[in-house]
């Protein structure tokens, strides 16, 4: 089975010319995928001074330097933008990409941004309300309807999204760490499922989740792409390999098993590790400052074994 590596990096604490380099690395080398993420301070917070780009302009950027790659940001939050807006940005951005756009949506979750940036934080139970309406809303503006919705949250009134999207179904994507609520959502209404930071074991728990609830609503499950985030600390020889495990070691210790360390072949038997759970697609994600180093010794190494397949 054909594997899809991609590049999620988080637009914090880096330069934007480091973000851009590492784009358009990613995208001359042959990834299939490459995502941001939507937050107003970096994460883990650590101080709020510390640079963090906005998610909807970033990802412009994005599908703006690049060529191939399918774009995407993993995820927005629901309760950032309205519905209507957050399709608006949608559709822009896929005319900017020429069609490579892909519309990752979550419920959020850092407490901390919510509340400085003026937005109330709600429980978890409200949180998945706000989004389950606002996916019904997504998905029926992204497909040219007019759109008429009366909600708990969310009212809209015959609003229609010009233009339409340049691809003919814009993919929505429902991804977190969640065991039962999140891959959940994703089978009845996304078109790929993305998980961040799990074991393999993990991960095919929540893709199993996602037959049984496909199952239940009669869903085809082929219809749910299933992609994992892994964190990138390989090193480009031993000695760096130990350096960066250091590194990875920082991390929660309930996200550690889904760190990459090791040396290019560990990368790679780890990976398949993931494929063999289910994924379709791999992304590592990265954390500045970037070793470049790495990252190339990736390209030149894992990339191919998988691409080749």
């Amino acid at each position: 089975m054909a594997v899809d590596i991609g590049l999620h990096t988080g637009p914090q604490d880096i330069s934007m010319a480091d973000l851009l380099r590492l784009w358009r690395e990613a995208d001359e080398a042959g990834f299939r995928w490459i995502s941001v993420w939507d937050h107003f301070y970096s994460n883990p917070l650590r101080d709020r001074t510390e640079p963090c780009f906005e998610g909807v302009a970033i990802m412009a950027a994005l599908a703006a330097l690049t060529k191939r790659v399918q774009v995407g940001c993993l995820m927005f939050c629901a309760l950032y933008r309205s519905p209507g807006l957050l399709a608006k940005a949608a559709v822009t951005i896929d005319h900017i990409s020429g069609g490579r756009c892909n519309l990752g949506v979550g419920a959020g979750w850092f407490q901390e941004e919510f509340e400085d940036f003026g937005y109330r934080f709600p429980p978890i139970g409200e949180r998945f309300e706000h989004l389950e309406e606002a996916l019904h809303i997504i998905r029926s503006l992204l497909d040219g309807e007019v759109t008429d919705y009366e909600g708990k949250y969310y009212s809209v009134s015959g609003a229609v999204c010009g233009p339409r999207p340049v691809q003919e179904k814009l993919p929505i994507w429902i991804g977190g760490r969640g065991p039962v609520k999140t891959p959940t959502f994703a089978a009845k209404y996304a078109d790929g499922f993305n998980v961040p930071y799990v074991s393999p074991e993990e991960y095919k728990q929540r893709l199993d989740v996602v037959e049984r609830v496909c199952g239940e609503t009669r869903r085809d499950p082929a219809e749910v792409r299933r992609t994992v985030n892994l964190g990138f600390y390989m090193g480009a020889d031993e000695k760096s390999a130990e350096r960066n495990k250091e590194k990875a070691l920082r991390h929660p210790e309930d996200q550690r098993p889904g760190m990459l360390v090791g040396t290019a072949q560990q990368v790679i038997d780890r990976m398949n590790e993931f494929v063999a759970a289910g994924a379709q697609g791999i992304n590592i994600a990265t954390r500045p400052p970037v070793d470049w180093d790495a990252w190339h010794a990736f390209i030149e190494t894992v990339l191919p074994h998988f691409h080749a397949k």
